[in-house]
């Protein structure tokens, strides 16, 4: 199990805003969209322009890699500011800026649930009684091109005064939009049209956590006490409870991201004896197994774009980063903040961790590989050569090869 020492680079930066939602950008997604919106792929006849434009988001995806994180200090007069900041990483340095490349403020309502539109449309944040919507910018200089952010003009109407959203989800093409309340009401919209499709005024106590299945057809539902539902995003019914065992809270859920005829769903617990894992068969909707993998609360949990890894932070301040498979930790970082761990997210190449904190932090975990998934490869290839030597052996005492 590896471990990190954020002493020996910078990847973990203050802000000054106490965080409670962090994503990573979809940056490919994103550049092509802010071309477009220059008019630079408009004529058909210039397929040079064309050309250099595609070329352009294409190699700068590559070296461009950016943190969206949310939060504040609320409506008081505390002077801690409500805002969205935006944080350029380096791999090559292994740090974030030091500055933020962007801060929107949001005036006296904190943005305290955010969601990335995963083709790059842009974030929108739950504030205290109504959602907003904010769309990428880019900050022009003679020298440098900088991601920025600004706010947009679309009106979210269904999603004012509705008191405050505990989730925002996106489904994987970003068609669908779903938002749970603290009162409990879940509702699902079509995107970017904001039509609703459901609109569940009790469909818990109050709305902890959401997950679409890859494909869209199902979404998931956790509340602050009773069993999750399983609900078919098509016909609007529930089709499935899950139901929990002795004493163990439902944290957080996602489904594996791997579009195949079974992809798991993962649950985050919280026992009496730390947090623990459990999967569910999305066929029968039963469970396969349960795992306890950290000995603390479980503050956050999500899922890498690959389904191969899983991410768990904690209220003491740790984060562990999790085979998927054998659910074993694969690199754990005792105390990566010092307040509770809000929110994480792996880069979408799986390549790094980053987690945000009510302690005004924002830090980057590099990922290496699986040190025992390696050696079992290399074990693999040890008993390979062994056999092909005693076949050699054996092919040499009966003379068959000189």
């Amino acid at each position: 199990m590896g471990k990190s020492d954020s002493s020996e680079s910078h990847n973990l930066q203050k802000y000054g805003v106490p965080f409670y939602g962090a994503a990573w950008v979809p940056y490919r997604h994103v550049r092509s969209k802010l071309l477009s919106s220059e008019g630079i792929n408009k004529d058909d006849n210039d397929s040079g322009d064309r050309n250099r434009s595609e070329d352009e988001a294409s190699s700068t995806t590559t070296c461009n890699y950016y943190v969206v994180l949310a939060g504040g200090g609320g409506e008081g007069r505390s002077g801690i500011p409500n805002a969205v900041v935006l944080s350029h990483f380096d791999f090559t340095s292994n740090s974030l800026s030091d500055q933020p490349v962007a801060k929107l403020g949001t005036g006296s309502d904190l943005p305290y649930r955010m969601a990335v539109h995963p083709g790059g449309d842009g974030i929108i944040c739950a504030l205290q009684n109504s959602c907003r919507f904010f769309e990428w910018d880019e900050v022009k200089s003679a020298e440098i091109h900088k991601l920025g952010l600004k706010e947009s003009d679309k009106v979210l109407s269904q999603l004012e005064n509705v008191g405050q959203q505990l989730v925002l989800v996106f489904n994987s093409e970003g068609s669908v939009l779903a938002t749970g309340g603290e009162d409990g009401n879940l509702r699902v919209f079509k995107w970017p049209s904001i039509k609703i499709i459901l609109n569940e005024a009790q469909a818990h106590a109050s709305v902890k956590d959401l997950s679409f299945s890859p494909d869209g057809k199902f979404l998931v539902s956790l509340g602050n006490r009773g069993p999750g539902w399983v609900w078919d995003a098509t016909s609007s019914t529930v089709v499935a409870s899950l139901a929990k065992e002795k004493d163990e809270i439902f944290v957080s859920c996602r489904f594996s991201p791997i579009n195949g005829q079974n992809p798991v769903l993962y649950i985050a617990a919280i026992t009496d004896k730390g947090g623990s894992i459990i999967t569910w068969n999305t066929s029968s909707w039963k469970r396969m197994r349960s795992k306890q993998v950290v000995q603390e609360p479980v503050s956050c949990f999500n899922i890498s774009s690959d389904g191969k890894l899983l991410a768990i932070g904690t209220a003491q301040g740790d984060i562990s980063i999790i085979n998927s498979t054998s659910l074993k930790v694969q690199t754990m970082v005792k105390k990566a903040h010092i307040g509770i761990v809000t929110a994480l997210a792996l880069s979408h190449d799986s390549r790094a961790l980053v987690s945000a904190s009510m302690d005004s932090s924002a830090r980057v975990t590099l990922i290496s590989m699986d040190k025992k998934q390696s050696g079992g490869l290399n074990l693999w290839i040890i008993i390979f050569i062994i056999l092909l030597s005693i076949a050699a052996y054996f092919m040499n005492d009966k003379g068959i090869i000189p």
